[in-house]
């Protein structure tokens, strides 16, 4: 007698196509779920292997577009870095592939929701938050958080065991010596031989991004009109050529990033769940738009909102990384962020070049600089003798303070 129906977090590897069979042995009846976000994937193959497997039904669900305009999109209007340099490709993944999860699970009646994620990493939060936000009654059947699982199946060498006897197809080409995940915005990289911290990448791991080093001798020149803080035209300058859908702009940026070597870093974060862990990744489109954006929002935007927003920008970076997208704060503070963005309007001229954006101009309906206000040669509205007051106002803090200090600490 059935369990019950669970769908499964399904990519067509070795570690979840064992767990699609292994949930099976334990009475439950399948559905397998695929999300394309943009990884290099053959999805016909996946389907069939899955249906071969004994899955009741398999959906693969093209996620491409609202992964770019309900994800990215917000992410770009907030500048969200974690730790000052991980773009989020990963995290921000996840509640996209999730909400789809839940829907299929509600649609088809599933009482369980299943994963492949590892009991150590952050993807398992970040999906079963987001699965118990949309699906509350839902139950998660995470493998590698279960003793009878995790004890059988110590290693690789062990799943390739179960995959034999069971008739489950093994990959006939060596895997690379590390971990990744690939989708639209980014690829990561990580455990194997990147786990010591020290080792260098190899040369060959970078698949999205060239080498800079033989990256082309000529920039590109691109034009990207920003409209509310997010790109709605992306132009190639010396080709004329122009892309004006959310998937469109981020692939072509993606396109002229990856040429040029844009993106790449390698770090030491921390994870939610305690400890730190290294890093490689590849974020080509997403690094040219932070680099456009923070450019057209500080032309655009009142001084006092925008260090106000940028506050609110690291909040939702960690809310982010953390697995809190559909928690009340992320989304005051996503609220907060679009409010700012009402007038982060304009284009922004960039050239992309052996690994780095340089900015070369910007313009805006909404810009709040005032040429005739900062010439130093024509006076403007301004009068140069307020400054007195001005300084002397802000030195009574400081006259105080040396005076009550004592003239001796001012050599410190």
């Amino acid at each position: 007698m059935s369990k019950g129906t669970v769908v499964l977090a399904y990519s067509g590897g070795l570690d979840t196509s064992c767990i699609l069979v292994w949930l099976q042995e334990h009475g439950y009846e399948v559905i397998a779920f695929l999300a394309n976000i943009g990884q290099d994937e053959d999805f016909d193959a996946a389907r069939k292997k899955a249906e071969n497997l004994g899955a009741k039904k398999v959906f693969i669900e093209d996620l491409r577009a609202e992964f770019v305009e309900d994800f990215i999109w917000p992410a770009v209007q907030a500048n969200a870095v974690y730790e000052d340099r991980y773009l989020l490709g990963t995290s921000i993944a996840r509640p996209c592939i999730a909400r789809s999860q839940v829907e299929i699970a509600r649609r088809e009646g599933a009482q369980f929701i299943s994963h492949g994620a590892t009991g150590k990493g952050n993807d398992q939060i970040r999906f079963e938050l987001t699965c118990y936000a949309l699906y509350p009654e839902v139950k998660i059947i995470a493998p590698w958080r279960i003793p009878e699982f995790y004890n059988r199946f110590k290693g690789r060498t062990d799943l390739m065991e179960y995959a034999q006897k069971h008739g489950i197809p093994v990959p006939v080409t060596p895997r690379a010596p590390w971990s990744m995940d690939a989708n639209l915005m980014h690829i990561s990289y990580e455990s194997g031989i990147l786990e010591n911290p020290k080792s260098y990448a190899p040369a060959d791991l970078y698949l999205m991004t060239k080498d800079p080093k033989d990256s082309p001798n000529t920039p590109d020149v691109l034009e990207i009109e920003f409209k509310n803080g997010v790109p709605v035209k992306v132009t190639k300058v010396k080709e004329d050529i122009s892309m004006s859908t959310p998937f469109e702009i981020f692939s072509l940026l993606n396109e002229i990033g990856g040429k040029h070597g844009v993106g790449r870093i390698d770090i030491v974060e921390n994870r939610f769940i305690g400890m730190k862990s290294r890093g490689i990744y590849e974020t080509p489109g997403g690094t040219i738009l932070l680099q456009a954006h923070l450019d057209i929002e500080t032309f655009t935007m009142d001084k006092e909102v925008r260090r106000i927003k940028q506050g609110l920008g690291i909040k939702f970076s960690e809310f982010i990384y953390n697995g809190f997208w559909y928690s009340p704060e992320c989304e005051f503070v996503r609220h907060c962020i679009a409010k700012s963005q009402e007038n982060v309007e304009g284009k922004v001229q960039l050239s992309v070049f052996k690994g780095q954006v340089y900015i070369l101009g910007r313009e805006s309906p909404k810009s709040l600089y005032n040429e005739e206000l900062v010439s130093m040669d024509v006076q403007g509205d301004y009068d140069p003798v307020d400054a007195s007051g001005f300084i002397r106002i802000n030195a009574v803090r400081l006259r105080e303070h040396h005076r009550l200090q004592g003239i001796s600490n001012t050599k410190n």
